[in-house]
């Protein structure tokens, strides 16, 4: 019923897959478990080589991205139901893949669903703040919150999704780099009119990038926000549905873009040092991000 797909890249899967193979045998479940390594280092490859004995394991001789490789995953799925996890994610309750099943019975007519991506409550070390609150504030959101705006909600490190479907809408295999990937792919879905569905079936945030890792990640990210923009011929749509796009365009229309950039190049450094740090304010980071976006554009 479902091939559980997960891309590995320098991550320890070993709790990840020790939790689904024991729902797997414990339920005595239809899934299948495929791991593809993205080229990780020598270290993470022969450690999880030893725990992935019972499932389809692939390595690569080379890296190959974040969206080609969810997109080979259909080379090696033999079931009809794709769900994708990404390797650094912690399962959280018993009955994770149960609920999925459960959900495909229920509604075998179904396009996308996603299952909903939390973060511990208690705060990590300051030298982990600024991915941990980003996550907090802008990612852990409730069944309620996602369902309000499913496409603007969606993230691709828990979703299932029908085999036949993705053959159909693959990840844009351009997008090499972190950030965004899944802004294109649920845009592309949109755009040929598959809904995406919301259930409480959440999985843990558990590796949390350093502050100055994070802060070259967003940078990436931008980057790729701003080619995805080409990609789409700079639809009004996709503009609306990003926060950082949509209030870049009303201040390129209220004119007030230079001044948010004069005002952006003499903080940066403080704001960056701050960042990196574990000071963080969330609305001084969107202006940061913000800053960033006009910087690049220019």
């Amino acid at each position: 019923m479902i091939s559980i797909c997960i891309p590995i890249y320098n991550i320890d899967v070993t709790m990840l897959i020790g939790s689904l193979s024991k729902q797997i045998r414990t339920d005595n479940l239809p899934c299948e478990i495929i791991l593809i390594d993205d080229s990780s280092t020598e270290k993470f490859k022969q450690l999880n080589k030893a725990i992935c004995t019972k499932e389809t394991y692939i390595e690569l001789p080379k890296n190959i991205g974040r969206s080609k490789i969810r997109n080979l995953f259909l080379n090696y799925a033999k079931l009809e139901n794709l769900l994708f996890l990404d390797c650094d994610s912690t399962i959280i309750a018993t009955n994770y893949l149960k609920k999925y099943i459960q959900f495909i019975n229920e509604k075998p007519n179904y396009n996308i669903v996603f299952g909903g991506s939390v973060y511990d409550k208690k705060a990590p070390k300051r030298i982990k703040m600024l991915r941990w609150k980003y996550g907090i504030k802008k990612e852990s959101q409730t069944l309620e919150i996602r369902k309000q705006t499913p496409n603007k909600s969606f993230m691709t490190n828990n979703f299932l999704i029908n085999k036949k479907i993705f053959k159909k809408i693959k990840f844009d295999e351009r997008i090499r780099e972190y950030g965004h990937e899944d802004t294109l792919f649920g845009y592309m879905l949109h755009q040929n009119n598959y809904s995406i569905t919301h259930i409480d079936n959440t999985v843990l945030n558990n590796n949390i990038e350093d502050n100055a890792e994070y802060l070259q990640k967003t940078e990436k990210s931008i980057n790729n926000l701003i080619s995805i923009l080409k990609y789409v011929n700079n639809d009004k749509e996709l503009i609306k549905s990003v926060t950082l796009l949509n209030f870049y365009e009303k201040m390129k229309s209220r004119k007030f873009i230079n001044i948010i950039y004069l005002l952006f190049l003499i903080s940066k450094p403080i704001l960056k040092h701050l960042f990196t740090k574990g000071y963080v304010n969330i609305y001084l980071f969107d202006f940061y991000k913000l800053g960033i976006l006009i910087k690049q554009k220019k």
